[in-house]
This record gives C-alpha cells, sequence and structure tokens, in this order.
C-alpha cells in the first residue's frame, strides 16, 4: 500500500510542477509577444521617417539627370 500512495504523490508531484512551468512559459511568451509588437510599431515608424526623409532627396536626384 505504500508504494502506490507514493506512486500517486510523485505523480501529482510531476503534474503540478508541469503546471507551474508551463504558467511560466505562458507569462514569458506573452512579454515577449509585447516587445515583439513594441518594436515591430518602432520598425514602422523608423520606416515611415526615413521614407520621408528620402522623398525630398530622391526629388532633387531626379531633377539633375
Amino acid at each position: 500500500m505504500l508504494w502506490p500512495m507514493i506512486a500517486v504523490t510523485l505523480g501529482f508531484l510531476g503534474v503540478a510542477v508541469l503546471a507551474i512551468l508551463a504558467v511560466r512559459v505562458f507569462v514569458e511568451v506573452r512579454r515577449l509577444a509585447r516587445q515583439v509588437g513594441e518594436t515591430s510599431r518602432r520598425i514602422q515608424r523608423a520606416a515611415a521617417d526615413l521614407e520621408r526623409a528620402a522623398t525630398p532627396l530622391a526629388a532633387r536626384g531626379r531633377g539633375k539627370e
């Protein structure tokens, strides 16, 4: 009777550890997703700034051909 109880206890502890790790992974994935979203917005903003800065230069360059 002792060994089955030990097996059940170890099984429960194993599932509990996996649940804790799953929650930690979930939290980290959400944090990473927020960082990726913010970085994507910053890249889009930088691309728009670059396009605005390049437009006058491109217009001047076309006139010299």
